[in-house]
């Protein structure tokens, strides 16, 4: 990880033996365990991408290569930063539910 507190924290977690997911799991799908054992990988620079997870065999059913739009940058998520009351929060809830369901306002 990029974060040094992160890296300090997984360094002092006692060591384990790792476990094969399909020992744990044995009654799951080979290819579900093999993209989850991908996704899982603590190296960032060695998990999967989105990418190849979407092109996983495992999801191959799912996957329809022309109606997966991908997103051309990341998402702002800085709203999520604002220091909101109890009631802001309802009130935007409530406004949030009426444009769902505008035949209630």
């Amino acid at each position: 990880t990029r974060n040094e507190d992160a890296r300090k924290y997984i360094r002092q977690l006692p060591r384990h033996p790792r476990q094969p997911l399909a020992k744990v799991f044995p009654h799951v799908n080979p290819l579900a365990i093999d993209l989850i054992d991908k996704m899982l990988t603590i190296n960032p620079r060695k998990r999967i991408t989105v990418e190849e997870a979407l092109e996983h065999p495992y999801l191959a059913k799912l996957h329809d290569t022309a109606d997966e739009p991908v997103c051309p940058e990341p998402f702002s998520f800085d709203f999520e930063q604002q220091i909101l009351s109890e009631e802001q929060i309802k009130e935007m809830i409530y406004q949030e539910a009426l444009t769902l369901n505008p035949e209630y306002a």
